[in-house]
Formats: C-alpha cells, structure tokens, sequence
C-alpha cells in the first residue's frame, strides 16, 4: 500500500510484544525510528524527558529483534527517510 512503518521508544518496553512482533516481520525498505520527543523515552532511559537523540536505543532495539547489525539497521532507515520526506539527511 506504500506506508511505512515508524517504531519509537515503545518499542523498547517489555510490555511492547506485539509492536516488537511487527519491528521483527516489516519490511526493512518501509521501517523508520523515531522518538517521541519529550515523552516516552525508550529503555534505559524510562522516565527523562525524551530528546532526539535517544532514538539510538530505538534503532538497536529493532537491529536486535531483526537479528541484523547496527549499522545496516542505520543505513536502511536513513535511506528510507531519505526516500520518505525527499531529501538527504546527514549523520552529523
């Protein structure tokens, strides 16, 4: 149908089996990570406000369950966004 799927810090949860579930069988060329800035940060940060740059934890939480590398997991939902809002983002 041509969405993408986007996984936050919820992931992360241990009471998040069913959203962990689909972060496993999604197609890796329409998964996207996010955060949901200030609130819900993702574990091992419970309970802080939330900040854009926790959304690492979010990114090896999913590599994790996809039995995939880090990096490759980063490069895919990069290339993805890249695809998504129709512009290049940096790493830096």
């Amino acid at each position: 149908l041509g969405f993408d799927v986007s996984f936050s810090g919820i992931v992360t949860f241990k009471s998040s089996a069913s959203i962990q579930d689909v972060a496993r069988w999604a197609p890796l060329d329409r998964i996207l990570v996010e955060t949901d800035s200030p609130y819900l940060a993702p574990v091992p940060l419970r309970g802080k406000p939330c900040e854009p740059a926790f959304v690492v934890h979010t990114a090896r939480r999913v590599a994790e369950l996809r039995n995939m590398p880090f990096e490759a997991l980063c490069e895919a939902t990069s290339e993805n966004a890249e695809r998504r809002f129709g512009r290049r983002f940096s790493s830096g």
